[in-house]
């Protein structure tokens, strides 16, 4: 078979659900270069920072792991702003959707909340609200954003701080990606998103 019969997926059979599912499969074990590529793109998003967006998430990903971050929050780290160029409004949400079947609940909330902690270094200066993150203070999760807008993505636009290339994470993702998609074991348990 080259292709499935159907052209509405109700009509599909049992033999065609399998065909697509074998393509998928195959597919899908290419999830690691697509990021890959993904991130060597970002390179050229963005400008008028005093580093590209690949250097911000490199520094990022850096700096979490010299403060011993494990390899869920690294890879979190180093994928926080993957949306930026597809989603600009909602990037946060965007890259936790990425990260989601393979890393702990935690770093998803934080992946997915990212954008709007880091409206307190600046939200003001446009007329915002930079304490908007207050309304999350009662989660569990809160402090451990905080903690990663602080100390890892907001400071990192350094062109002085030591950034390794993309090739010394690439172990990190392979790894992280390899796990069986929302494996209980690994992502807990689910956490609300909202209020």
């Amino acid at each position: 078979m080259e292709h499935v019969d159907f052209i509405e997926m109700k009509a599909g059979t049992a033999e065609e659900y399998h065909f697509l599912e074998r393509l998928e499969t195959s597919y899908n074990q290419g999830l690691v270069e697509r990021i890959l590529n993904a991130l060597e793109e970002t390179a050229h998003t963005l400008s008028g920072y005093r580093v590209n967006r690949l250097q911000h998430s490199l520094q990022s990903a850096a700096r979490a792991e010299a403060d011993g971050a494990d390899e869920d929050m690294i890879v979190g780290a180093l994928l926080h702003d993957l949306g930026d160029s597809l989603a600009p409004y909602n990037h946060s949400q965007y890259a936790a959707s990425i990260i989601r079947p393979y890393v702990r609940s935690e770093v998803t909330w934080i992946v997915h909340h990212h954008g709007l902690f880091q409206n307190f270094y600046y939200a003001h200066h446009y007329g915002g609200d930079r304490h908007e993150r207050e309304r999350y203070k009662a989660h569990p999760f809160y402090q451990s954003c905080v903690d990663f807008c602080e100390k890892w993505d907001q400071k990192s636009f350094d062109p002085d701080y030591p950034t390794p290339l993309l090739s010394h994470f690439e172990p990190m993702l392979r790894r992280v990606f390899a796990r069986t998609p929302f494996d209980p074991q690994v992502i807990g348990e689910e956490v609300s998103y909202t209020l």
